[in-house]
C-alpha cells in the first residue's frame, strides 16, 4: 500500500469517518457547554430569518456564520481536552493556548452578532414602525 494519499477510495472507510465525525458532535454537545448556547442562538435565528424573510444571500450569511462560530468552536474544544490531556497541572503555556482558541470562538461570535444587527434591524425596525 505504501503513503495514505496512495490509497484506494473506499465507501467503508468514507462511512467510518463521517461516523468519527459524529461521535465528535455528541460529544461537542454532550459536554461542552457553550455549545449548547450556539445551538440555541441558532434556532432564534432560523426563526428570526424565517419570520422577517430574510434574502437567499443573507441566508448564506447567517449560515456561513453558523458553520464558522460552531466550527471553531469544535477546534478550541479539540485543543482544550488536548492541553488537558497534555498538562493535567496548571501551566503559564496551556492557559495562553487555550485562551488563544477560545478568542478565536469570541472573535466569530461577535462578528456574528454585527452582521446579524446588520441583517435583522433594519427588518425588525420596518416591523415596528409598520406596527
Amino acid at each position: 500500500m505504501g503513503r495514505k494519499g496512495s490509497e484506494k477510495f473506499s465507501f467503508k472507510k468514507r462511512s467510518k469517518s463521517a461516523i468519527y465525525a459524529l461521535s465528535g458532535l455528541k460529544t461537542l454537545f454532550l459536554e461542552e457547554h457553550n455549545s449548547r448556547i450556539h445551538v440555541v442562538i441558532t434556532i432564534l435565528v432560523i426563526a428570526a430569518g424565517i419570520l422577517l424573510d430574510i434574502s437567499l444571500t443573507e441566508w448564506l450569511v447567517v449560515s456561513l456564520l453558523v458553520g464558522l462560530v460552531f466550527g471553531l468552536e469544535i477546534m478550541n474544544s479539540a485543543i482544550e481536552n488536548l492541553c488537558d490531556y497534555i498538562s493535567p497541572q496548571w501551566h503559564e503555556a496551556i492557559k495562553k493556548i487555550k485562551d488563544l482558541a477560545a478568542a478565536a470562538v469570541f472573535v466569530a461570535s461577535v462578528i456574528s452578532v454585527i452582521c446579524g444587527a446588520i441583517i435583522f434591524l433594519p427588518k425588525l425596525y420596518l416591523l415596528f414602525i409598520a406596527l
